[in-house]
């Protein structure tokens, strides 16, 4: 079996070295280019069936010129079947779905593992499948370069030209109705209506009527005939929200629909035949439900075909920085006011609180602040009661600091290290942090919780980082040297924990 042969534009020849040097490693001939222009050429003069076609095409998004997904359009026109993955740092929802609906086999936001390329080549190169289809809808505004907000990205692009029914999973105030509205805008179906229904919000008795529609007579107050939220959908997406609080009846009628695309309004006798993208969202477990008898397993399986979880903002510190700017922004354009500007000191109290509310939560108090902060510059005195009493900045943390963040739902700031063998906490001494991590932990596990490496390795990770650095001076390359990693890792981990400024 021949050697797969890889092509790269990058205007980054850093970049460009690495990938060369991993995936020669792995046996493949590698060709890269600085530039769009360059590949067009080289690629110009090779029929797509010759010997010295390349297998895989490995492009970034941004470049000087004709960037990334012009230069993809351009090649795909002429080689349909070439897999083409797409490099970016700048992860945004828009770049995702772009980068599917062009036709990429996958989108690979940077930093990347390098080990891991060489795999997903092997894939792009067992799978020679494409769309020529270029993007022109505008998306919903989502933020996040956290890995776990890659995911979701991901699963937005992939589903873009799907009518399939999705659930999406995650706490209150994570976005699920923007996910739900990015499928919809992204989908065959974005010319057709969106309608949204929150399950919890409406009283028991109007459920039906809500959902399907009434004749009229049907019931007191029935004075007109009304279509449902079911015909207002029709050829569009409905979005239930909170399906996990629907009652037991209404479950059985939902699940008729879904079966057939038929249904019956209050008090009509002639059937009602509708085509609508069902998407639905809960922050419940709905195995749970099910299990306890409390929402039908067949319905669970008919809305689980595929799952899309959006993480808590705890769970991505590293997007809370890019959040609050843009937060802010939007807040000072409401207010037609300059934004405010979060202190570092701010930013740090903003990464270590839980957020129980989440983005949602974020983006109030962030209008709160351009209300009520005096200056331009936000201090932590100028913060709301809920942030003022939150978890220390790492830096300050102490005993007491840590046993208050595990009564807020978070793991306790990094302790200050002795200069001993052992380390210990300097305001109890004798104390040991993994002592301190055990005590937080078990009661984590007590109160129920889950979840606890998502919240503690980011806050562990950045600690040692952050203490290196002030060891090193801000050597990169001594302090990566005495945490025991290269320095690409290093660089790689502060882009993922969000350090860079």
């Amino acid at each position: 079996m021949s050697a797969l042969k890889v092509w790269i534009v990058d205007d980054d020849e850093s970049i460009r070295w690495v990938l060369e040097k991993s995936l020669a490693r792995e046996g493949m001939q590698v060709s890269s280019f600085p530039g769009a222009a360059e590949l067009l050429d080289a690629i110009g003069d090779i029929d797509p069936g010759s010997k010295d076609a390349p297998d895989v095409l490995i492009s970034d998004i941004r470049m000087p010129g004709v960037d990334g997904l012009t230069l993809m359009g351009r090649v795909r026109s002429n080689w349909p079947d070439l897999p083409v993955i797409i490099m970016t740092a700048h992860s945004d929802l828009d770049a995702a779905v772009a980068a599917y609906k062009g036709g990429a086999f996958e989108y690979l936001p940077k930093p990347f593992d390098v080990d891991g390329v060489a795999e997903l080549v092997r894939r792009a190169a067992k799978k020679r499948e494409a769309s020529d289809e270029l993007p022109t809808e505008q998306t919903t505004a989502m933020i996040g370069e956290a890995p776990a907000m890659q995911d979701v990205f991901r699963a937005i692009g992939r589903l873009s030209q799907s009518h399939i029914t999705v659930l999406i999973t995650g706490e209150s105030g994570t976005g699920k109705e923007l996910v739900a509205r990015a499928l919809h805008v992204n989908s065959p179906r974005s010319n057709k209506p969106f309608i949204a229904i929150n399950t919890a919000a409406i009283p028991k008795d109007l459920l039906e009527s809500e959902f399907f529609g009434h004749e009229r007579g049907s019931f007191t107050g029935a004075a007109t005939q009304r279509k449902g939220r079911f015909e207002q959908a029709d050829g569009g997406t409905l979005f239930l929200d909170e399906i996990g609080d629907m009652p037991s009846d209404l479950q059985t009628r939902l699940l008729r629909v879904l079966q057939n695309g038929e249904f019956y309004r209050v008090g009509g006798v002639a059937p009602i035949k509708v085509d609508v993208r069902v998407i639905a969202a809960t922050h419940q477990e709905l195995e749970n439900l099910v299990r306890e008898g409390r929402f039908r397993e067949d319905l669970y399986h008919r809305l689980n075909v595929i799952r899309i979880r959006i993480p808590a903002l705890r769970e991505r510190p590293e997007d809370i920085p890019q959040l609050a700017r843009y937060f802010l922004a939007r807040a000072g354009e409401e207010l037609q006011s300059e934004p405010k500007r979060l202190l570092p000191e701010v930013v740090e109290r903003f990464r270590s609180f839980t957020w129980p509310g989440n983005v949602r939560q974020m983006e109030n108090i962030c209008r709160w602040l351009t209300v009520m902060a005096p200056g331009q510059d936000v201090h932590l005195q100028d913060l709301p009661p809920e942030l003022q009493s939150g978890p220390a900045p790492v830096e300050r943390a102490t005993l007491p600091a840590a046993e208050a963040a595990a009564q807020h739902h978070a793991v306790p700031a990094a302790p200050t290290v002795a200069a001993s063998a052992a380390p210990v906490v300097s305001s109890e001494p004798g104390r040991s942090w993994s002592d301190l991590l055990r005590q937080w932990a078990s009661a984590e596990l007590a109160a129920g919780r889950s979840g606890l490496l998502d919240t503690a390795v980011p806050l562990f990770e950045r600690t040692m980082i952050e203490t290196a650095l002030t060891a090193t001076r801000g050597q990169r390359q001594e302090a990566a040297k005495r945490l025991g990693w290269g320095r690409n890792t290093l660089t790689r981990k502060i882009k993922e924990l969000g350090m860079d400024d």
